[in-house]
């Protein structure tokens, strides 16, 4: 019989440590002390094959299995895999009362066990340290079974993961209490993956489960947005779903079969529920985009207080993704689209919206708001509608999601701005404080990211708030030493040295701190890798009439005799003349409408893979809703990545999955040709003589020739580029914890 349910990792079970004893027992058969005979003999070969397998999986020849570094775990897996296999064969064979096919079954069982047991353990999700147990609950299961006993009391004492590798086996199929076993194993699995009981109900084996009415009622407080899936379904899950007797069961149902407006409902689950709103309220206002918005704002600003007052709350993550897509689709695309039109016409759909409404919309659209989006519409009128006053906007919605908003700010460049508005800079303090603090509890890295790329803006803006952010990352790593919080420590120490290197007094150097690829520089050597030891630079174009403008800007720079120009139908190819051998491919920027500027990049990447010319440098040429296109085309081999448009700073961290040694420039607002050429020339002529890029230099030289010193300011430089850093050092140090741990 197949598994019923799957195999999952698991932690490793506390044992009592004690001598370690070498393992030395047989694989062979005729180690085994029992001779089988000639017609199951095979059979029991099949068995040794997976043991030898399984004692191979750790690449030393011997009978023992290095599970763990635990010398106590190591003896008994391998003491269970060799003894305990061996001795459960012979205690077949010799055993009388069972008969002859039985036996046979049990060897199958056995070696389909220790195969499962393999598979799990090599793709790891499988603990070693359950073998032990599952080859005395296998054992105990055959002593039942073969007196016509029901195995399900032995299933029941156990633990999921051990007892699905015992009745998957196959072994007892043919069990008296298999119906009973596989209710338990159910029970078990469902125990374990709530998120999948429904999947389980919904097979036709399972419809008439004498328990499926429990399973449905931990199903709808667990997940209920899957049951409202199921909620509507023409068959008998879905009846049985309907015909509940459980409230919130019967509320899902109501509205998985209202009509197509089920959706519209779900994010208000708890309201409902709670009396607080009906069906016919939300009725009322659904097809009104701005009103459902506020609503759903109303009712977020009510989920969290009752949150942070540790009361519970069903359909949180509902309610939070419909309000983020509609704030994106409802706000942000439209006033994204009219970038060319006047504040008046552009920014009018914001004008029906309060000061907390406009606040969810700007931190539910980080990655898709415009620059011009933000500063010229969203955070002013933001600020004018709380009368200048950020304090009293964070605490009018409960401080929900402030982090967010502040990685906003320093990201847009108008963190300063927002700080200054406090009357009582304290407050400032302690908000800074809850930003900073606490990283090392925190799931991902998302929070640590924008503490790291928050700190630039800071620092260049206020060096007194700058210099109170420095003392709290040094505050926290200390703390975390102390308690010996190996992530927090991490962290810490990251972000603080991170921090101490953006003054360029500081003697920090990144690399030689945290083991990764030179932070300041860029060698020469390393962007001419190819073959022919060229430099190859790929620029993406696009076809809207700012990309066409630009694209004929650009190459009027190449009018001397330093540079010649190839023309192809869709792209160009630029080439040095004098000097280091440097080859730029730009596509031609072909209408849009059509989609002929995206064939002109495919065919223009297709020519480069043909003659194995891969890219160390990739140059973004577009506005910031171009930006994921081009991103997508970055190589690992890419060293400099220049995202000179709109908002391109908030893409940094997508460029890093593609290329994730890149040295990145983005711009904190608007991409300016003005200064975008000057950078392409200077970088150009660099490399056309040979120079390694050496930033903190380059980037003094580079604004020196800069006419808009103003938009200058808003570009960062690699080295400067804290939050890309720290991903990159994070994920460094820890491998090497971990490598040092284990």
């Amino acid at each position: 019989m197949r598994s019923m349910f799957p195999i999952v990792r698991f932690a490793a079970i506390p044992v009592l440590s004690f001598v370690f004893l070498t393992a030395a027992a047989q694989t062979s058969v005729d180690g085994k002390g029992c001779k089988p005979p000639i017609n199951r003999a095979l059979f029991h070969d099949f068995i040794d094959k997976e043991q030898r397998n399984i004692l191979r999986m750790d690449g030393k020849p011997d009978n023992l299995l290095y599970a763990s570094d635990n010398e106590t775990i190591t003896y008994l897996v391998s003491n269970a895999l060799t003894d305990k296999v061996n001795n459960l064969q012979c205690k077949i064979e010799a055993d009388s009362l069972i008969k002859d096919r039985s036996k046979v079954i049990y060897l199958r069982g056995l070696e389909k066990i220790l195969k499962t047991f393999g598979t799990g353990y090599k793709q790891q999700t499988v603990h070693a340290s359950y073998l032990p147990d599952v080859m005395e609950t296998y054992e105990a299961a055959i002593d039942r079974d073969k007196k016509g006993q029901s195995i399900e009391p032995v299933i029941a004492k156990k633990g999921y993961e051990v007892a699905n590798l015992v009745v998957g086996s196959g072994a007892f199929d043919e069990n008296s209490g298999f119906q009973a076993t596989r209710y338990t194993m159910l029970r078990k699995f469902s125990g374990v993956y709530p998120s999948r009981i429904l999947t389980v109900l919904a097979q036709r084996e399972n419809a008439d489960l004498p328990f499926r009415d429990s399973l449905i009622a931990v199903a709808a407080y667990k997940h209920p947005s899957q049951l409202y899936n199921y909620a509507s379904a023409n068959n008998r899950l879905g009846n049985a779903i309907r015909s509940h007797k459980d409230s919130l069961v019967q509320t899902i149902a109501r509205m998985a079969t209202s009509g197509g407006s089920g959706q519209m409902y779900f994010p208000f689950l708890d309201a409902i529920l709670r009396g607080e709103l009906s069906l016919a309220q939300i009725d009322a206002i659904k097809n009104d985009d701005v009103r459902y918005f506020k609503l759903l704002v109303k009712t977020r600003m009510n989920y969290m207080d009752r949150v942070r007052n540790k009361e519970s709350v069903r359909g949180l993550e509902d309610l939070t993704s419909r309000l983020e897509y509609k704030a994106r689709e409802v706000f942000v695309k439209e006033i994204n689209a009219l970038h060319n039109e006047p504040a008046s016409v552009r920014f009018r759909i914001l004008n029906q919206l309060s000061a907390q409404e406009l606040y969810y919309v700007a931190v539910s659209s980080e990655s898709e708001i415009y620059t011009s989006s933000y500063t010229s519409g969203v955070y002013p009128m933001i600020m004018q509608k709380v009368g200048n006053r950020g304090d009293s906007l964070l605490m009018s919605v409960g401080f929900d999601r402030f982090k967010k908003w502040i990685k906003l700010a320093a990201g847009f460049n108008t963190l300063s701005h927002f700080l200054k508005t406090f009357p009582n800079q304290d407050d400032t303090r302690s908000l800074m404080t809850a930003f900073v603090n606490g990283l090392e509890r925190t799931d991902g890295l998302e929070d640590g990211v924008d503490v790291a790329d928050s700190y630039v803006s800071i620092s260049e803006s206020d060096k007194q708030l700058a210099d109170f952010v420095l003392a709290l990352t040094k505050k926290n790593y200390e703390t975390n030493m102390a308690q010996n919080n190996q992530r927090g420590k991490i962290i810490y120490n990251l972000l603080h040295k991170l921090f101490l290197s953006a003054d360029p007094a500081s003697d920090i150097n990144l690399s030689k701190e945290f083991g990764i690829p030179p932070v300041y520089n860029v060698a020469y050597e390393a962007l001419a890798a190819d073959s022919s030891q060229q430099v190859i630079m790929q620029m993406f174009f696009y076809g809207d009439r700012d990309g066409q403008n630009d694209f004929r800007s650009y190459l009027g720079q190449f009018n001397s005799g330093n540079w010649k120009i190839t023309n192809e139908k869709q792209w160009v190819t630029i080439s040095s003349t004098k000097g280091k051998p440097i080859t730029i491919f730009a596509n031609r920027p072909l209408p849009e409408e059509s989609g002929q500027d995206e064939e002109a990049q495919r065919a223009m990447i297709a020519h480069m893979d043909s003659k194995g010319l891969e890219p160390t440098i990739v140059i973004h040429r577009g506005h910031s809703y171009y930006a994921p296109y081009t991103i997508q085309h970055i190589r690992p081999s890419a060293k400099i990545v220049f995202l000179g448009s709109c908002g391109g700073y908030h893409l940094i961290h997508n460029v890093l999955q593609h290329s994730p040694n890149a040295h990145i420039i983005a711009s904190k607002q608007i991409g300016k040709t003005i200064i975008n050429q000057p950078f392409f020339n200077l970088l150009n002529e660099k490399l056309r003589n040979g120079n390694s890029i050496d930033w903190i230099p380059f980037w003094k030289e580079f604004g020196q020739v800069v006419t808009d010193k103003e938009g200058f300011q808003d570009y960062i430089p690699p080295h400067k580029n804290l939050g890309a850093i720290f991903i990159k050092a994070y994920n460094t140090q820890m491998g090497e914890s971990t490598a040092s741990e284990g």
